[in-house]
């Protein structure tokens, strides 16, 4: 039965996961600025990122299993006075290194909100309503695209780059008051914590995020790959004998979960190093201030949120895995005409159009999919297993694609440009040199061509996943090769 209060509920959820979003957009805008003011170098913008990625991923899996354990709503609120305080200590950096450790704490922050959401949301709704309710739900990450630039370009052009988390810290307030009016705790059935689970899961995802992170600039660390594959291997034996474990495994074994998570993984890994890069396009290759480059991605917005409700709808007739291919196969056009891309807004926010259409089709479905294999006793921990690997595939994607486009950008610029040039963008447009410049800005509209390659290539692959591993179901979401039953639920049935 759905809870009477669960639509205020999903607002309160819709609240708490705004906050990671509003940051992460904000973080992506404030590029160009750290790089100004704080005297970051690229190497320090990575490691901005990726100590947040680092953290976040690392902790995942154990903060799920104790949101299902200690309280789904204790957690989510635990997470947001932390992260929001964690904002307060970003913004007083001084040096890059200092928001560094900023950002790994909100890491921490949010490896407790993100699991309860989508947790939370799955036990107050029945399945007639847990597809719209989840299209409302992706649907805030479309809406912090906007309002995160917006209110945070608004922030760059009027004070100092720090007041860009202050933005975190009101929401985070809001949140935290109307969960503890509104929200009712909810927990899983009652076992055992697993302590050797928690110490395996933290070492080995936290190792293998490493490993990757560092792999594109140092090579492979024999002793971070050794710690990865010892911590996950022991995790994995451990869980299968535990009495108590902390992820069941037997949730791979369902075609649903497991294509589902494969799928999504490859389309983060292909999407989160471009998505980066759109920011510095918008400001060093178009030259637009921070809140116009906000503004700009606006029609991308409107398109995700469009079909994000369209894509909630077309499920009560069509499969959540026909939805998910077609989605990812429109998804690898725009990526294709991204490719394209010569230094103008239109072929840029035509591509972002048609990746905002293949969004809002596939998004929906698959965490429908996803959500709809796991039993509501495990929400959180299943929840948290899907944002980790999402997360490693943001790891993957800052790593090897962050490495590719620099990469392709150096190999692009004349061997007689300065080094500073050479490295960045933003070093050769310091330089003052208007010829420099503009061989700066086609080397890295060059190297944003290479990397929507990358996009296509990846979409097409978790096309191909959801289309091969996926089961197939009627319309009404019933196997195919049963027959539907009669006043079986539509929605939100696993496809």
């Amino acid at each position: 039965m759905s809870h009477p209060r669960r639509w205020w509920i999903l607002g309160v959820l819709c609240l708490s996961l705004l906050v990671l979003v509003v940051d992460n957009t904000v973080l992506n805008l404030a590029i160009p600025a750290l790089m100004r003011d704080l005297g970051a170098t690229p190497s320090d913008i990575q490691w901005i990122i990726d100590s947040y990625v680092l953290v976040f991923a690392g902790l995942l899996l154990t903060a799920g299993s104790l949101s299902d354990r200690y309280g789904r709503r204790r957690l989510l609120i635990v997470g947001l006075v932390f992260f929001g305080g964690a904002s307060v200590v970003a913004m007083l950096a001084a040096e890059p290194w200092q928001l560094i450790g900023a950002r790994a704490l909100m890491g921490v922050g949010g490896s407790l909100i993100m699991p309860s959401t989508l947790s939370i949301l799955i036990t107050v709704f029945d399945e007639s309503e847990r597809r719209k309710a989840i299209a409302a739900w992706s649907s805030v990450a479309m809406v912090g695209v906007i309002a995160g630039p917006t209110l945070g370009g608004f922030l760059l052009e009027h004070f100092y780059w720090g007041s860009v988390f202050l933005l975190n810290v009101p929401i985070a307030v809001l949140a935290v008051i109307a969960a503890i009016v509104l929200m009712p705790e909810t927990r899983g059935s009652v076992r055992k914590l697993d302590p050797v689970g928690v110490v395996l899961s933290i070492v080995g995802m936290a190792a293998l995020v490493w490993v990757v992170i560092t792999m594109p600039t140092d090579g492979l660390d024999p002793l971070s790959v050794a710690v990865a594959v010892l911590a996950l291997g022991g995790f994995v034996l451990w869980e299968r004998r535990a009495e108590h474990p902390m992820l069941p495994l037997r949730l791979f074994r369902d075609r649903s979960f497991s294509g589902a998570c494969f799928s999504i993984v490859l389309l983060s890994f292909g999407s989160g190093a471009l998505m980066l890069a759109l920011t510095q396009y918008l400001q060093f290759v178009l030259g637009y201030g921070p809140m116009r480059a906000g503004l700009a991605l606006l029609p991308y917005v409107v398109a995700a949120l469009m079909f994000n409700g369209l894509g909630a709808g077309l499920g009560k007739k069509v499969s959540n895995r026909t939805l998910i291919v077609v989605g990812l196969f429109v998804l690898a056009a725009g990526f294709g005409v991204l490719s394209t891309l010569g230094g103008g807004y239109t072929v840029l926010i035509t591509s972002l159009i048609i990746m905002g259409v293949g969004g809002g089709l596939a998004g929906p479905a698959a965490y429908a999919t996803l959500m709809g294999a796991v039993p509501a006793e495990h929400a959180g921990v299943g929840s948290a297993l899907n944002d980790t690997v999402q997360q490693v595939g943001m790891a993957l994607s800052v790593a090897v694609l962050g490495s590719v486009l620099a990469g392709a950008y150096t190999a692009t610029m004349p061997e007689t440009a300065p080094e500073a040039a050479r490295d960045s963008i933003s070093g050769a447009l310091a330089l003052g040199d208007p010829s420099l410049a503009a061989t700066a800005k086609d080397a890295f509209v060059s190297a944003m061509s290479v990397g929507s390659f990358v996009g296509v290539g990846c979409s097409l692959a978790a096309a191909l996943v959801a289309l091969l591993v996926l089961r197939r179901t009627s319309a009404a979401g019933a196997p195919a090769a049963e027959a539907p039953v009669a006043g079986a639920p539509t929605a939100g049935t696993p496809a």
